[in-house]
């Protein structure tokens, strides 16, 4: 008779982002039904009120645009039983700058340097996540694992209202997009979610009263994209989902148009392995030297 080891005995162990209010708060609740382990990271700690079990729970306080924040958060998450199977990389805030609506008009008062805090939270942090989670789920009995972005629908149609928050929901979309075949090869899934308007405390004060329910999106419906996302049948790797009231809709890119088609197909399709190559060897050198720099 086989009998299986304590690793593989092991529970299951998901890392969520901004996981103590809206979409990741009930992303914990929905995976924990699903007997799911969960570290909850936040800059606060989910409400008392959400009755979270303390043996399957671990909650670490993060500011995640913080590198060396992060790097501690993925390192006792992973310690808490040596695996890390899913990450949520969730968190986000809107915009904290304005260029057009905030303009002087006095050449004695020249504009001060923008608050740039929505570029770090929701681009750059995801960044720092998606390479934290590529070591430790690469330390995992079965090596891989599976990432899902929170984007937007913001990052689907620019919102004049706040342009970095679009602007980043944007770049979340296009970072799923070029990753998700370099992560293949490691047995590492990268897809995203892009929710319309979901009824969290993201959205400031007296917007989400201008909205009719009906054209709000249930979070049943984001739940149910996490749950096609994750669902090992499916394998999905490079997809980006619209969350749009009670509808899921699995986007594509745009197709080349007129002479670009025939341009982007050599480019991307006819020399994929050239590309790979020569950025492949370059980019790693770029992050070898970096990275030496900051150790020392």
């Amino acid at each position: 008779m086989n009998i299986p080891s304590l690793m593989s005995m092991s529970p299951s162990v998901a890392l969520i982002t901004g996981a103590s209010s809206g979409i990741g708060l009930a992303l914990t609740q929905h995976l924990l039904h699903k007997n799911w382990h969960v570290v909850l990271a936040d800059i606060n700690p989910p409400p008392p009120s959400s009755s979270l079990p303390t043996d399957r729970t671990l909650f670490i306080p993060c500011d995640v645009s913080s590198w060396n924040a992060q790097a501690s958060l993925f390192s006792t998450a992973f310690a808490w039983h040596q695996r890390l199977d899913f990450a949520a990389l969730n968190a986000g805030i809107d915009d904290r700058d304005d260029i057009f609506h905030s303009l002087s008009r006095s050449i004695e008062s020249p504009p001060s340097k923008p608050n740039m805090k929505t570029f770090e939270v929701n681009l750059l942090a995801v960044y720092y996540g998606i390479k934290l989670f590529a070591h430790y789920a690469s330390l995992n009995p079965v090596p891989g694992g599976k990432i899902v972005i929170t984007a937007s629908a913001a990052g689907l149609y620019a919102l004049p209202a706040i342009p970095q928050y679009s602007a980043t929901k944007h770049g979340l979309v296009g970072l799923t997009r070029a990753l998700a075949p370099q992560a293949a090869a490691h047995n590492i899934s990268i897809n995203a979610i892009c929710p319309a308007m979901v009824q969290t405390g993201l959205a400031p004060p007296g917007l989400m009263e201008g909205f009719p329910a009906e054209h709000t999106t249930p979070m049943e419906t984001v739940l149910r994209a996490f749950d096609e996302l994750m669902d090992e049948g499916r394998a999905w790797n490079g997809q980006v989902v619209e969350a749009a009231q009670g509808e899921l809709w699995y986007r594509s890119q745009c197709e080349p148009l007129g002479s670009a088609r025939e341009s982007m197909e050599f480019m991307v399709r006819e020399k994929a392995e050239l590309w790979g190559e020569v950025y492949r060897e370059r980019n790693v050198g770029f992050a070898r030297e970096f990275g030496g720099k900051e150790e020392r």
